[in-house]
């Protein structure tokens, strides 16, 4: 059994192993030093400092003179030299027996633990610029190692006050993901989405709920981003740029049939809990190979295919169904011959009992009603753009998914569908290339200066123009998306970078509308910030992720005689006791924002950010409005009519061979 105490607890376990310390050494010799010292100034002493002893200093000779006289002296003064030896010897006896005593007791003493129960703080400054959340200075040493300059392209993730009251602002340029918890009205979007928006020089897909945001920021990253600024409004009459999901399909490649599938299972899965029926699964099916019909159908007649042009073959009036399916059988998609995935969708149907044939071709004509609406049906029946003019068109690409709150539940599939889409086809393509990464410290510093080379590493490389900002506000609301939750493990590495936002842990977390308690969401995301929430779910989450720290107790008792006022004893102890760096009732009471009459916000509030790997930091919530250079961007207008990339287009007729 080990009789030695055990205090590797707290953040010291992950300090550098601690070197061998070089105190008692140096005091060892010392005291040796010391009694060389003792002897020679004994022997002189002895003497009376005769100037035959050699040079002197206020009385003082080399320690080691005694070394000397011994060596010239030793058979005339033997007595005297035994002598000072032994004087010198006791005294460096003496010197090494109380170190060693004293290492003894040093040794034996169990050491104190400041962190026993909990080593949670808030973060310094020294914190945030390890986290790369504030610009450290550069040094000499910085440019002899290379060390790239800190980035100010990042996103907006708080505010901290230094110990003078300043406000410095929170950015990361990383490419991991960003986690909000911030309820309603608690000023999420003058404090961290415009502020982000009007700084982001790159691409950028942003959920747009009420059109705020094209109005602030849409009109700076135009003219002074560089932008080519789409808006995306499924439901509005004029002023919005039209995309076609069916364009997006790589007909003709061995991707089509997977885009198509995936197409459709977003399609019979508008609020994301998964095929769980047998009607959702057929229907499925029957659109997989409707929709490949339709595309080879337009390929050839040079004509252009969308979705509400799949819903009127569906729902024709004047052709019976049964022709559609025997079409599907007989019609030469590939080479004359008939595509294997339309052809067995067809005979299905075909095969099917009269009764389940209706109600499968009922159910997928169900998920295609919302085509129905005209204004709909316009703005997704041709491609002013492309998904992938995201990363990849010349200049950066802002896209503005813009659904009125009256809106918002009806065209929840479509953006879950674009959505969805953009997953895959941002992150289908990744390079490698061997490149060489100059080592920290001495190394790299050898090597800057020729001395020493480094033998090249595999490295991803960029496969894309622009990296992209996915800003979505509310995305719980889009409904679970699983390709989007396992999708976020990887896409930092493609370029995308998202800062998702949510009310609370509980939509999050949300069984019927969400990702479940055991989601991902969370755990890929290296940054979780958060403003006052409302929900104590979420306060307890907040206090875990601060942790527990370590406080001192002062107890103190005061006993007194019966009738006495002088003859008192006190007595005080102190304990060591565990809590919360933030408990949750405190989390609940962090100042919120400060607001006028009117419900706008006036003063800022306080938040937590809490980055993987550093203490919590305790911070303030930045405010676009109070920031002049902020206020002049979002002051410049925004396009009346959003920009467009792209003509529609009408593919070439192909001839059938028969």
């Amino acid at each position: 059994m080990s009789t030695t105490y055990n205090n590797a607890v707290g953040p010291q376990v992950r300090a550098p192993h601690p070197k061998p310390g070089v105190v008692i050494p140096f005091l060892a010799c010392a005291s040796l030093v010391f009694g060389l010292q003792s002897a020679t100034q004994f022997f002189a002493a002895t003497f009376n400092y005769q100037d035959v002893l050699g040079n002197q200093f206020g009385g003082l000779y080399k320690p080691w003179a005694i070394l000397e006289w011994a060596s010239r002296w030793t058979s005339d003064y033997p007595l005297q030299l035994r002598q000072a030896g032994g004087f010198g010897m006791i005294v460096a006896a003496s010197g090494l027996l109380c170190l060693a005593i004293a290492r003894t007791v040093q040794a034996s003493r169990p050491r104190p633990n400041p962190f026993l129960h909990g080593s949670a703080r808030w973060a310094n400054r020294e914190d945030l610029e390890a986290a790369t959340l504030l610009p450290r200075a550069r040094t000499v040493m910085d440019w002899v190692k290379g060390t790239p300059r800190h980035s100010t392209d990042g996103v907006y993730v708080g505010g901290w006050l230094d110990a003078k009251g300043t406000l410095h602002y929170l950015r990361h340029s990383g490419p991991e993901h960003v986690l909000t918890y911030a309820p309603t009205r608690s000023g999420k979007g003058v404090g961290l989405v415009i502020p982000t928006l009007l700084s982001w020089p790159h691409s950028a897909l942003i959920a747009d709920l009420k059109g705020e945001l094209w109005e602030l920021t849409a009109g700076w990253r135009q003219q002074h981003a560089k932008n080519n600024v789409l808006r995306f409004e499924p439901a509005a009459a004029q002023g919005t740029v039209r995309w076609n999901p069916l364009d997006e399909v790589r007909l003709g490649t061995e991707h089509e049939v997977a885009d198509v599938q995936n197409l459709a299972t977003i399609l019979v899965d508008p609020d994301g809990r998964g095929l769980e029926s047998h009607w959702q699964k057929t229907s499925q099916a029957l659109l997989v190979g409707v929709m490949l019909h339709a595309l080879y159908k337009a390929r050839h007649d040079g004509t252009i295919i969308s979705l509400p042009a799949v819903d009127r073959m569906l729902a024709d009036p004047q052709r019976p169904i049964a022709e559609l399916w025997k079409e599907m059988t007989t019609y030469g998609h590939v080479n004359g011959q008939v595509h294997p995935v339309v052809g067995a969708a067809a005979r299905d149907m075909l095969d099917r009992p009269e009764e389940e044939a209706g109600s499968v071709l009922s159910s997928a004509k169900s998920y295609l009603a919302l085509y129905r609406d005209p204004l709909v049906a316009h703005n997704v029946s041709a491609s002013e753009f492309r998904i992938r003019d995201l990363m990849h068109h010349t200049s950066p690409v802002s896209l503005y998914l813009v659904t009125k709150p009256n809106d918002k539940a009806r065209l929840r599939p479509l953006i879950r569908v674009f959505v969805a889409m953009a997953m895959r086809l941002l992150t289908d393509t990744i390079a490698f290339q061997r490149e060489t990464i100059p080592p920290s410290g001495l190394k790299g510093i050898l090597e800057r200066l020729g001395i020493r080379s480094s033998s090249p590493q595999l490295t991803t490389k960029p496969a894309y123009t622009h990296r992209l900002l996915g800003m979505l506000d509310e995305f719980p609301s889009l409904g679970k998306l699983e390709i989007f939750q396992e999708s976020l493990a990887f896409m930092a590495g493609y370029g995308l970078k998202f800062y998702l936002i949510c009310q609370d842990i509980n939509q999050l977390r949300s069984r019927e509308t969400g990702y479940g308690a055991d989601e991902a969401i969370s755990s890929n995301c290296h940054i979780q910030n958060a403003l006052p929430p409302n929900r104590i779910e979420t306060a307890e989450h907040l206090s875990r992720l601060t942790g527990q720290t370590t406080v001192v107790h002062e107890k103190m008792t005061v006993s007194r005689r019966r009738m006495s006022t002088w003859h008192t004893q006190e007595s005080r102890t102190h304990h060591e006791v565990q809590r919360p760096l933030l408990t949750p009732d405190e989390c609940l009471r962090m100042p919120g924002p400060k607001k006028d009459a009117q419900g706008h916000i006036t003063e800022a509030g306080d938040m937590v950010i809490y980055v993987a790997g550093f203490p919590a930091i305790y911070g303030r919530q930045p405010l676009f409005f109070q920031d002049p250079l902020f206020a002049v961007r979002a002051a410049i207008p925004p396009p009346v009519v959003s920009d467009k990339l792209c003509e529609p287009h009408v593919p070439h007729v192909v001839k059938i061979e028969l």
